[in-house]
């Protein structure tokens, strides 16, 4: 179901979140054990308008943050922090009101965007899981499609020079941070361009003027500038922040200093070290909460002037531009999601399948092929990105020969009077022992969404928990007592779920 965001902003409607999603019961749906039953409609919608299925080949600019909460934007319903940039580009085009990551960690989301494969298709469902040599993933679809492909920020999903790493994962060039633990650092010390290893001159000797954010987006702006409309190009830029290290420019932290509720966060500062990892984001900070405040300013400044550099270039109006973020917000290194308001009106964060830990800000802007001012309640995932983009660079069934089972959204993002099939969308989660980064697998968790019926199952000889998210977006009643067979239904799922992740797991 598509409503207007226009129309809602000038009754004078802050969007939050709908969660209606068709409204549709699983209980009249005929049981069916597959992730997405309904993905054999791999061009969703296909019978919509032939003009429009017939579109130009656009442009694609994908902005990935890192542990971005919901409700940390303007457009979500944020009081405090403004991203007026980032508002704008949902007024211009469409905000998915139930747009959610792959999974509640950074690895296996990014490894469900790149792949389209939701977490039934993914080898592991930890953390610790990385792109496996001859791994297919949306640039090497796009780059066989003709398309000028480049990546400008985190990697972290295949370290493995010659096998895994950017460039043999499709990207014709790539400047940024190959592995997680470096990419957490705001201020890096060297940074890889096609591979090879170069310095940050501004960031010697424990310098820290080099903003790792501020260095991506220059790079990026530098190939749009170089972009001329003859060729189709595909740019992903993959910012590491608001993850911690918690750090931004002074100029857009400074708005925001006694804005919100504080705890300083004193790293390794003494007497007492502070309970965050203090080891891994050793950094005081008196404000915290300002300082995440100002991360997202900073993004939503960088996001203006990758927006201003198409227009300049003439390439805005056929170049389809998506937002989001890999997983809910996080606690560490000063991290505080409850005081900032950092997951909206969703129950958890980072590391879980609640809606806080998955469900994410999702904006999408085409001008010459979006209707502006859309809100779309279709849920959708990070899997549908790759098929998506495979239908709209003229190769539909490029993306399911390569392993992926999201579904196109390319004709509903085109004509609003299109409606997706019904399916499951799915999750599952194995956390580490102990420390988060332990890499030691203990208790896997799973999720699942049908309409409005949301499934959590905390680990896989667990009851089945049961919301209704239409009216109850923050899970706080379960109703699987009341309604049984739903339930139960949703734990026959959940075990097939287990199983077929299994045969990918060889």
């Amino acid at each position: 179901m598509t409503r207007n965001l226009l129309s809602l902003l000038a009754a004078g409607s802050a969007f939050a979140v709908s969660a209606c999603a068709a409204g549709s019961s699983i209980a009249s749906t005929p049981k069916d054990t597959s992730t997405n039953a309904a993905n054999t409609a791999q061009g969703a919608g296909t019978q919509a308008s032939q003009a429009k299925a017939a579109a130009p080949r656009p442009n694609v600019l994908l902005i990935l943050f890192d542990d971005m909460g919901y409700g940390q934007l303007g457009i979500t319903g944020h009081e405090i922090i403004k991203t007026p940039n980032i508002d704008a580009l949902a007024r211009e085009g469409m905000l998915f009101a139930n747009g959610y990551a792959g999974s509640t960690v950074c690895s296996p989301s990014r490894i469900s965007l790149m792949t389209g494969r939701d977490s039934s298709r993914l080898h592991s469902t930890a953390n610790t899981i990385s792109l496996r040599p001859g791994d297919r993933t949306m640039a090497h679809l796009l780059s066989d499609a003709g398309y000028t492909t480049a990546l400008f920020g985190k990697f972290g999903i295949g370290t493995t020079f010659g096998k895994t790493d950017p460039m043999s994962m499709g990207f014709q060039q790539w400047k940024g941070l190959l592995h997680n633990i470096q990419a957490h650092r705001q201020f890096p010390m060297f940074m890889f361009e096609n591979n090879q290893m170069v310095p940050v001159p501004d960031n010697r000797a424990g310098a820290r003027d080099g903003y790792a954010q501020r260095l991506f987006t220059d790079d990026a702006l530098e190939f749009l500038g170089e972009q001329d409309g003859k060729q189709p190009f595909f740019a992903f830029v993959s910012y590491t922040s608001p993850h911690s290290e918690m750090a931004a420019p002074e100029e857009f932290v400074a708005p925001y200093r006694g804005k919100f509720p504080e705890t300083p966060y004193n790293g390794l500062k003494g007497p007492t070290p502070d309970n965050q990892f203090p080891d891994y984001y050793p950094l005081a900070i008196d404000e915290p909460n300002a300082v995440q405040a100002g991360m997202i300013a900073a993004l939503d400044s960088y996001v203006g002037e990758l927006v201003a550099k198409l227009e300049a270039q003439g390439l805005k109006d056929d170049t389809l531009v998506i937002i989001t973020s890999d997983n809910g917000p996080h606690s560490e290194g000063g991290g505080d999601p409850i005081g900032i308001a950092a997951a909206g009106p969703f129950r958890g964060g980072k590391r879980d399948l609640t809606e806080g830990g998955i469900h994410m800000p999702f904006i999408a802007t085409w001008p010459s092929m979006i209707k502006p001012g859309r809100i779309e309640d279709a849920p959708v995932m990070f899997a549908d990105v790759m098929p998506t983009l495979g239908e709209l660079a003229g190769k539909p069934g490029a993306a399911k020969a390569m392993g992926a089972n999201g579904i196109s959204l390319a004709q509903l993002i085109m004509d609003d009077g299109v409606s997706l099939p019904e399916r499951m969308l799915y999750w599952a989660f194995s956390r580490q022992l102990g420390d988060p980064n332990s890499g030691v697998i203990g208790v896997t968790q799973q999720a699942g969404r049908i309409g409005k019926w949301k499934a959590l199952r905390v680990n896989t000889d667990a009851p089945v928990e049961l919301y209704n998210l239409t009216v109850d977006p923050g899970e706080a009643n379960d109703v699987a007592a009341q309604y049984p067979d739903i339930a139960a239904d949703f734990a026959a799922r959940f075990d097939a779920e287990i199983e077929e992740q299994a045969r990918f797991a060889k």
